[in-house]
C-alpha cells in the first residue's frame, strides 16, 4: 500500500469476520464484547489492589474461576458480576445509552 492509499477498515473487518449481520460477524462481535468486559474486570481487580485469590475468597469461588473470567474463557452470570463488583467495593450502574 502506498502512502497515498486509504486503508479500508470496514473491508478488512468484512474479510476477517464476515459481512455485518452475518452469523460469523455477530459471533465475532459477541466474542469481542466478552473480551472487553473481561479486561474491565481484570483492570478493576488490579485497581482494587487485590489478587485473584482474594477476590475468589470474597465471592466464595476459586482462583481458577476468576482467572477464567478475566481471560474471557467464561462469562459470569449477572448475579456473579454483582458479587464481584461488590467484593471490589464497586457498584454496577444500569442507565440509558
Amino acid at each position: 500500500m502506498s502512502k497515498n492509499e486509504l486503508y479500508d477498515v470496514s473491508a478488512e473487518l468484512d474479510r476477517e469476520f464476515g459481512k455485518v449481520g452475518t452469523p460469523q460477524r455477530e459471533e465475532a462481535r459477541a466474542k469481542a464484547w466478552e473480551e472487553y468486559n473481561a479486561q474491565i474486570l481484570l483492570d478493576a481487580r488490579k485497581n482494587a489492589h487485590i489478587t485473584q485469590k482474594e477476590l475468589a475468597d470474597r465471592i466464595g469461588a476459586d482462583k481458577g474461576y476468576i482467572s477464567r473470567i478475566e481471560t474471557g474463557k467464561i462469562v459470569p452470570t449477572v448475579a456473579t458480576l454483582y458479587k464481584i463488583a461488590s467484593a471490589m467495593g464497586l457498584t454496577v450502574e444500569l442507565r440509558p445509552a
